[in-house]
């Protein structure tokens, strides 16, 4: 009887682990369509609505869900409360939240360097900007679609056989 209780624990341990790692997968496609269209917000914020920049991350910022949301928040704070450039209050809000996101690499270097050409052009600079940016988000996005179909339900089966494995070798 114990070893079955400890079998059932075993099962639905891993499977919850692998359930939990293929979580990114899934997260990844969404957050990177979160960030576009946040993108695509700033876009009409400063092209028609001539919005100062911190007032429209604040737009943002109550408009995005979470992490983006803290993100746009942080970044609008950071104009506004300290002596510091565009650049530098992009990259250190950036940094905050990356860690809380299912994005990679890739995307901060994306994002990192849009942050370097933001506020430093005119409006019609700025959104050739904004759209090159769009457009590498969206291959970005393209390519965590290819991941999500071809890994997720492998990592979620692989949570499950390891559990098996595990109460195979143990009992």
């Amino acid at each position: 009887m114990v070893k079955l209780i400890g079998a059932i624990f075993i099962i639905v341990a891993t499977t919850v682990i692998g359930f939990e790692a293929s979580r990114n997968f899934s997260e990844r496609p969404r957050q990177l369509r979160a960030l576009r269209s946040a993108l695509q917000s700033l876009d009409a914020e400063i092209m028609y609505g001539h919005t100062p920049l911190h007032e429209a991350a604040r737009r943002l910022a109550s408009q995005m869900t979470r992490p983006f949301s803290s993100f746009f928040e942080s970044f609008a704070g950071k104009l506004t409360n300290t002596e510091t450039t565009v650049k530098d209050a992009w990259e250190e809000s950036l940094k905050e939240v990356w860690k809380s996101t299912a994005l990679k690499q890739g995307e901060f270097e994306i994002m990192k360097q849009f942050g370097e050409t933001l506020g430093r052009h005119d409006r019609f600079s700025q959104q050739k900007h904004i759209m090159l940016t769009l457009s590498h988000l969206e291959r970005e996005e393209a390519d965590a679609v290819q991941a999500q179909a071809k890994y997720e339900k492998m990592v979620k089966s692989l949570g499950f056989l390891a559990g098996l494995l595990l109460i195979i070798l143990l009992f």
